[in-house]
This record gives C-alpha cells, sequence and structure tokens, in this order.
C-alpha cells in the first residue's frame, strides 16, 4: 500500500495520518540491520517516488514533526535529499514550492542534526540549477542572519557555507547578478561575532572566494586581512584554525605577494605564536613524561595502512633514479601521533609556503624572533623555534646560509635535549638542511650529524626513533657515496635497532636501509657489509606469512638492497625469488576466482603483487646474467603476460619494468614471447596514464636494442603511438627521453 494523496489547497498542505504513519514505519524499518528488511524498504521507496506527495511527507517529518526522534527525522531529510538529487526535475511546482519553504522556515530547529540536515537538503536544492529560479534564497538566508535566536543564524550560516562550497563561480557570476558584492561585507562582520561556531562559518565561507580571486572579496582584501590576523589568535582553536588556514590558501594564489607584503610585520609573529604545543597536545604527546617507551609493543591503530609505489624507471635506470623521488614525511612536521589537522600545523604549513612566495625577504621579520626561540629555556618554545627553522629551510635556504655554520652545532646539540619532543623535531628540522650540510666538509657537519642522528635511532623514545630513522634516510639521499667511509659503523647502529623496534619503526627501519642501499648501490657489496645486513633481513622475510602486510616494506627494501649487492645477493636470491613468483601467481589465481564468483571469493590487494614484480625487477637488475637459471626454471614469462593485461594501472607499470629487466639480463628467455608482447606494449602506449607508459616506451626500447633488425615486423605496432608522445604537448621530461631514444 501507499501514502493517500489528501488535500493540497493553495499554499498548504497537510498529511494524511494513516499515510503518515506509513512513512514513519517505512523510516523505522530503513534502520534495520536486517538485509531482507533493507530490500524490502528499497522496493517500497521506489513504489512511493512514483507519487510526488511523498516528498511532502519527507519535508513534514523532517520539519515539523518534532515529537520523533532526531536520527528518524534527519533520516528522512536524507531520503529525500536523494530524492531531489535524481528525481526534483520532475517534482510538480507546487510539491517543490512547500519543500523549500519548509526548509527556509525551520532552519533555525533547535537540533544541530535537523539544522544540518535542512542545510545539506537547500544545497541539494540550489545545486540542481534553482539558485537562479530560488531569487529569495540567498537574500532570505543573509536576512536571517542578523535573527537573535542562535540556533536560526548558526543554520543559515551552515546553509550558505555550503552553497559557498558547491557554488562559488556562479555566486560571482552576472547570472545572479553577483550577489557576491552584497555576501562578502555581510560575512565580514560576522568575523566579531560572540560564537566561536559562527566566527567559523563566517571564516570559512570567505575562505572558498581566495582561490578565484573574486572581485568582491578583493575589494574588501585589506579589511579581511584585519580580520583574519585577529582571528587566527582566537581563543577558539577551532575558528584560528579555520583563519589560519586562510594564509595556507592565500600563499597559493598569485595575488598573495601583493595582498600580504604590508602585513607580514604582524602575521609572522602570529604564525610563529601557532607554531607551540598546546598544553592539551602536550598531554596527549606525554611530552612533560620523561620515560622510555620503547619496550612498550605498538598498538595495531598506531600503525598507518601502508601503499606501495609502483617502479618507474628512467633513463639512470640503473642507479635507481625514480621518476618521483621516495617520501619521507618531509612535510611540516611529524606529529603522527596527533594525527588530526590542527593550529600547529596549520601554523607550520603557512610559514612554509610563505618562505617560498617572499623567500628571504621574510627574514628580517623572522629572525628577530628566531634566536630568542631557540635559545628559550622553556623548552616548548624552544621546540616551536625549532619546528620554525625547520619550516623555513627550503624557502629561505639562501638567506639562512651565512647563519647555519652557527645554528648547525646548536641543532645537533639538541638532539641530545632531555625533552623527547625537543629531540624529535631537532631530528626533522636537521633533515630539512641535509643538502646544506652534505655541501660543506664531512668533518664539519655530516660526521657530527650522522653520529648523533645514529644515536637518536637506537633512541629509548619511540618517536625520536622514528623521528631519527626518517631524518637518517633523508640525509643518506642527499649524501650517497659520501657515507662509504662510514657503512660499518652505519650497518651496525641498523642491525642493532632490529632487535630493538617494535612494530611500526621496524617498518621504518626498512626504508632507511633500503634508501642506504639505493644511496651508496655497488659499495655495499663487500662481505663484511653483507654478514651484517642479511642474516635479520633474511630472518624478518623467513617470518612474515605471504598475506602479511609488512612484507610491502620488506620487499621494497630487499629489492633495493638486491639492487645494490649485484652478485652479492646471489645466496639468497634463490627462496626470495621463489616466493615472489609465488605471490604474483597466487593473487592472479585469487584475482580470476574473485572474477568469477564474486560473491564466494574476496577481492586480492593487489600490491602483494606489485611489491613482488618490483623485486623481481631489483633481482633482474642487481644480479644480471645470473638471473638467467631462476627464469628458467620458473613460469615468470607466463605470469608476466597475465600481468602486463591486468586491470590496474600499477600492476601493468611494475610488469612494464620487470619486462626491461629481464630483457637486459636474460633475453632468450624473453625473445620467444615478443610476438604476445609486443601489441599489449603498443595499447599501453597512452600518455594519460604516465607511468604505465614511460615504463613500456622504456621496455620496447630495451627490446629493440636486443632485436634489432629482427624488430621490423613489431614495427607499425607502436611507432604511430611513440611519434604522437613526441609530438604532444607538456609530454614529461623522462618519457619524451624514454621515447626518444628508441632505435627501430
Amino acid at each position: 500500500c501507499v501514502c493517500v494523496c489528501v488535500c493540497v489547497r493553495r499554499m498548504e498542505w497537510q498529511p494524511d495520518e494513516q499515510g503518515l504513519q506509513q512513512v514513519l514505519q517505512l523510516l523505522k524499518d530503513s534502520q534495520s540491520p536486517d538485509t531482507a528488511t533493507q530490500r524490502a524498504v528499497q522496493e517500497k521507496l521506489e513504489q512511493l517516488n512514483q507519487f510526488p506527495d511523498f516528498n511532502n511527507y519527507l519535508i513534514f517529518v523532517l520539519t515539523s514533526l518534532k515529537s520523533e526522534d532526531e536520527p528518524t527525522r534527519s533520516l528522512s531529510g536524507l531520503i529525500l535529499k536523494n530524492n531531489v538529487k535524481a528525481h526534483y526535475q520532475n517534482f510538480p511546482p507546487l510539491v517543490a514550492d512547500f519543500i523549500k519553504r519548509e526548509c527556509l522556515n525551520n532552519i533555525g530547529d533547535p537540533s544541530p542534526l535537523i539544522r544540518a540536515t535542512i542545510g545539506i537538503l537547500i544545497t541539494t536544492i540550489a545545486s540542481k540549477g534553482e539558485l537562479q529560479t530560488w531569487p529569495e534564497l540567498l537574500p532570505q538566508l543573509c536576512n536571517l542572519l542578523n535573527s537573535e535566536d542562535y540556533n536560526t543564524c548558526e543554520g543559515s550560516f551552515g546553509a550558505l557555507q555550503k552553497i559557498c562550497e558547491d557554488s562559488s563561480e556562479l555566486l560571482d557570476s552576472d547570472a545572479l547578478n553577483r550577489p557576491l558584492n552584497i555576501m562578502i561585507p555581510k560575512f565580514l562582520q560576522f568575523f566579531k561575532h560572540c560564537s566561536p561556531k559562527i566566527r567559523s562559518h563566517a571564516i570559512a565561507c570567505v575562505n572558498q572566494f581566495i582561490s578565484s580571486r573574486a572581485q568582491a572579496l578583493m575589494d574588501h582584501i585589506d579589511t579581511f586581512i584585519e580580520y583574519m590576523l585577529q582571528r587566527t589568535q582566537d581563543p577558539d582553536e577551532n575558528v584560528s584554525l579555520e583563519a589560519c588556514e586562510f594564509w595556507l590558501t592565500l600563499a597559493e594564489q598569485p595575488v598573495c605577494k601583493e595582498a600580504l607584503s604590508g602585513h607580514l610585520v604582524q602575521l609572522i609573529p602570529i604564525l610563529v605564536n601557532g607554531m607551540k604545543y598546546s598544553e592539551i597536545d602536550i598531554i596527549l604527546l606525554k611530552g612533560d613524561v620523561e620515560e622510555e617507551d620503547d619496550t612498550v609493543p605498538d598498538s595495531e591503530q598506531d600503525i598507518k595502512p601502508r601503499f606501495h609505489k609502483s617502479r618507474t624507471v628512467t633513463l639512470q635506470h640503473e642507479g635507481g633514479e625514480g621518476e618521483e623521488g621516495e617520501d619521507h614525511d618531509d612535510d611540516d612536521d611529524d606529529d603522527d601521533t596527533l594525527s588530526d589537522w590542527n593550529l600547529r600545523k596549520c601554523s607550520a604549513a603557512a610559514l612554509d609556503v610563505l618562505a617560498n612566495v617572499f623567500r628571504d625577504e621574510l627574514l628580517p621579520h623572522l629572525l628577530p624572533l628566531l634566536k630568542g626561540l631557540l635559545f628559550h629555556p622553556d623548552w616548548v618554545v624552544k621546540e616551536s623555534g625549532i619546528l620554525v627553522l625547520g619550516a623555513i629551510a627550503e624557502g629561505c635556504m639562501q638567506g639562512m646560509v651565512p647563519y647555519l655554520p652557527e645554528l648547525m652545532p646548536h641543532l645537533i646539540q639538541c638532539l641530545c635535549d632531555k625533552k623527547a619532543l625537543v629531540r624529535s623535531i631537532a631530528c626533522w628540522t636537521l633533515s630539512r638542511y641535509a643538502h646544506w650540510v652534505v655541501s660543506q666538509p664531512p668533518d664539519s657537519h655530516l660526521k657530527p650529524l650522522m653520529t648523533e642522528l645514529l644515536k637518536r635511532i637506537l633512541d629509548g623514545n619511540k618517536r625520536v626513533q622514528e623521528a631519527a630513522c626518517s631524518a637518517f634516510a633523508t640525509l643518506e639521499e642527499e649524501a650517497c657515496t659520501e657515507l662509504v667511509p662510514y657503512l660499518s659503523f652505519i650497518l651496525d647502529t641498523l642491525v642493532f635497532a632490529f632487535g630493538k623496534y617494535q612494530h611500526k619503526n621496524l617498518l621504518i627501519l626498512y626504508d632507511a636501509i633500503g634508501t642506504l642501499a639505493d644511496s651508496v648501490g655497488h659499495h655495499l657489496n663487500q662481505p663484511e657489509y653483507i654478514e651484517k645486513l642479511m642474516p635479520p633481513l633474511i630472518a624478518k622475510w623467513n617470518e612474515l606469512k605471504d598475506e602479511d602486510k609488512d612484507l610491502f616494506p620488506l620487499l621494497e627494501c630487499l629489492s633495493s638492497v638486491a639492487t645494490a649487492l649485484q652478485s652479492g645477493f646471489l645466496p639468497y636470491c634463490e627462496p626470495v625469488y621463489q616466493r615472489c613468483v609465488t605471490l604474483v601467481q597466487k593473487t592472479l589465481a585469487q584475482a580470476m576466482m574473485y572474477s568469477q564468483q564474486p560473491d564466494q571469493y574476496e577481492a586480492p590487494d593487489k600490491d602483494f603483487m606489485i611489491v613482488a614484480l618490483d623485486l623481481l625487477s631489483g633481482l633482474a637488475e642487481g644480479l644480471g646474467g645470473h638471473v638467467d637459471q631462476l627464469v628458467s626454471r620458473s613460469n615468470i614469462m607466463t605470469l608476466l603476460f597475465q600481468c602486463m593485461q591486468d586491470t590496474m594501472p600499477e600492476v601493468r607499470q611494475s610488469s612494464f619494468a620487470l619486462l626491461g629487466d629481464l630483457t637486459k639480463a636474460c633475453f632468450p628467455h624473453v625473445k620467444p614471447c615478443i610476438a604476445e608482447f609486443m601489441p599489449i606494449l603498443g595499447t599501453n602506449l597512452n600518455p594519460e596514464f604516465i607511468s604505465v607508459c614511460n615504463n613500456a616506451t622504456w621496455a620496447i626500447g630495451e627490446i629493440c636494442m636486443q632485436m634489432g633488425v629482427e624488430m621490423q615486423p613489431y614495427v607499425s605496432l607502436v611507432l604511430n603511438q611513440l611519434v604522437e608522445i613526441i609530438n604532444r604537448p607538456n609530454t614529461p621530461k623522462t618519457l619524451l627521453e624514454n621515447t626518444g631514444t628508441h632505435r627501430c
């Protein structure tokens, strides 16, 4: 049965009681976890949507049926929102008008949940092209901001914020007679409102128009900046954070330098002040409790999901260079325990991007503050000064160079501070200046920095261990073969950490070892180094099951180590090779079962296959011709044929990297497959998938060099695509290099 249409008189509507009870029962049923009930609800919804009056019932429950519980009322509004998205053009005018009128009349509902639901509904209607045909919406919402009733003001602002987010360009267009010219000054008035929530809404509304450089905002930019300076110091952190994000957004706009030059003298101290840990931060991070925690096991929620980045090849493949550099969390700072975005992080990020805009022009406003911060007796202030120094490293490096010989010893000394949070941030900031350190004579800064960082890798505090490991990976990338004289000392420390680290930091340790292998290359291929490094790596390798995601970082690490050790990896290569082949085979089999019977089998995690393919690439590159016997005793070429046709671009990307490496290392095994492989390579020369295209191009180049004149029959499969890539505007340099080297 369906709800009954009832009397619709001009400008008013009332529900039929029986129909209302049916709708309420439907809403109750839709909250049931039972699958069969849910299916019945969906069928009933589809029936009821044939009756336009059904939407009147939904808006009535949302706005007028105050006797019902809030979740049921809100659910009614969300179902109506979905109907608006799907069928609004079919709503009779009387129904549409009734819904719009009810929304505006009830935007000040006492319940925050209901206000928010009505705001979402208003925005959804507006997004259906209704801003032009609902002329009273914006004026009425703006007028309601003046209401003395807090709920009405807050509800109206919530709706306006959503409209500003969804329709920012339209609000500044002639199509609506540029309502922004009235709205922006109106919003600015509320920057000083007594309610933090209202202040936050007002700031969020205006922030939407920075990127588009809306003229209405530009006309008031100085007033706006004055307000923002005040609000960035707001006692309510939600408001100060919302305001601080403005500086972050503005710094990415061309107008930034012109708009902010005259305000830096006020802004810089405010941002610097925002970079101190709050009292709540310190409590959460146990910043005042000096105890070692490295024997405390990690909880699983401490460990972020790990995603593997597929191998991308360039002409410098032998040197381990990729299209994208490794990321060692080199951002504003490393408050992993406080994963939420907060004022400290936002202030640091804002200072970082402003330093990149103003460069050394920032320093006259900053240097007088820095000295007082860096040598301050209060550790919280000193810690924030070290963070400031790290945040400006990229943008102000040139101007900081004269001060670094004096600052560097002080920062290195801070690695021994009694406060773990100071030691931790010192690791990060020093990593930001690693490039300069490496450019100086080794004994002046590199050796003392390396020595102290290695001590911190073995720190008793897990947070410091993590920061030191990450910083050392950055130093390794910058120093490269400068580290060769210290390899024994470095390996002793990293291997000792294997027995000391808990789960989370062990994953970062793999990265530091892999980066060391990438950085020093074949210099690692010495018996004494291999004897130190390989036993703990192989022990971890044997501990982990095939379905354990900790294999990802270990496989990545081993890929780098195998490439660096070359023939030195031979004693370990067979079980590693076989396991990689098994991982690929298992994943392909699971993918096939899932595609045939998705209701009975789970989709596989293809990262297992990707990391295995990348490690096989590392083995082929490192072992060269020695990989021949391993390939001959396996079905890797058959598996590779399947992987090259996988629907997931990252799988194809790693497949083509492996194909290129096998072509270089043992071409006799590849040659019989060329007729099958070349059409697949040709179809993947699509610059829309840049990394896949890059690796396919590189593999074709390696095959061309091996085939010589025998390549002639296959040229037509790839030539047109290669020419198109070369002639295409904005083709990335690495892809052009790989494309241009073919000798087909």
